[in-house]
């Protein structure tokens, strides 16, 4: 079986009747030339996206990708996703990788051709990364001034700091900074002092008996792995909450996270320089129920 499968989409209207669901997709080679040169997506980055693990067959947490899928398509002002039409390109997709192994599996949707709009969409599954050092060692982080203060999604809507969308430059920018300054990854902090998230993970800091992560009305993308996590944590009984973080704070934890959907959970080593602890044993229960089959 291939390890990298590609489809190209014709987005339906969250009316189509069902019939239509089938043909509304192709297999591509992958690598191959698909899009139009004047589709918004690849010259202006006008579209949405979501990545989703693919853990030995299974595809993790459908259901919350494609509700966030809808939210972000909401405040880009695009089509709203026919998630019938998105359940089955996934389980398709799915089908035609190993059963074994981690693989990650991107959809987008974008706003299409150029005079439009007629949406497009396709879906690349691609080999996971090898992130057992990640995962087990931790990863070295800087802070990296966002450029706005706590709160401006609410205030500013247009920037669309809630949504997942395929303007991705910025964030691709503070991980080669990361990386420039000897560290593995970046935690974007607000220009009034607060932590909000990493370029393409959410922030989890455990504070004594309580893990935190920044609430979403302070302008982060509210991490669908973050969730989970507080569901998981509930049911065994940890608190788990919502509030602002300092820098001062993070640096002071007791322990600290990156998670994603497809790297989980990477402990964080060291901020800016700054010895922290990683508690392995937390993590591995943490990546154990995050590498486990996941509705």
């Amino acid at each position: 079986m291939p390890e990298t499968v590609s489809f190209l989409v014709d987005p339906l209207p969250n009316d189509a009747s069902a019939e239509f669901l089938e043909a509304s997709f192709r297999e591509i080679e992958p690598g191959s030339g698909a899009l139009a040169v004047n589709d918004f997506a690849p010259h202006r980055g006008d579209g949405v996206f979501e990545t989703l693990a693919i853990i030995d067959g299974h595809v993790q947490e459908v259901e919350p990708h494609l509700g966030r899928l809808v939210n972000s398509a909401r405040l880009c002002e695009l089509p709203e996703p026919n998630l019938e039409q998105w359940r089955l390109i996934i389980a398709r997709a799915a089908e035609r990788v190993p059963a074994t192994g981690e693989y990650a599996l991107k959809l987008a949707l974008s706003r299409g051709l150029d005079p439009g709009p007629k949406p497009t969409g396709w879906v690349n599954v691609t080999p996971g990364a090898d992130f057992r050092a990640a995962r087990e060692d931790g990863i070295r982080v800087i802070t990296l001034d966002r450029g706005v203060a706590r709160g401006a999604g609410e205030r500013a809507p247009w920037l669309l700091l809630g949504a997942k969308t395929l303007s991705y430059a910025a964030n691709m920018a503070a991980i080669r900074e990361a990386k420039r300054r000897g560290a593995d990854d970046a935690v974007y902090v607000s220009s009034d002092g607060f932590v909000l998230e990493g370029p393409t993970s959410s922030v989890l800091v455990r504070m004594g008996d309580v893990v935190v992560t920044p609430p979403p009305a302070a302008g982060i993308l509210h991490g669908t792995t973050q969730r989970s996590i507080f569901g998981h944590l509930a049911e065994r009984g940890v608190d788990a909450e919502y509030r602002d973080i300092t820098v001062d704070e993070l640096l002071g934890a007791d322990a600290a996270w990156l998670v994603s959907s497809v790297r989980m959970a990477a402990p964080i080593a060291a901020v800016d320089g700054t010895p922290m602890p990683v508690d392995r044993h937390a993590t591995a229960e943490l990546n154990a129920y995050l590498l486990s089959p996941r509705d």
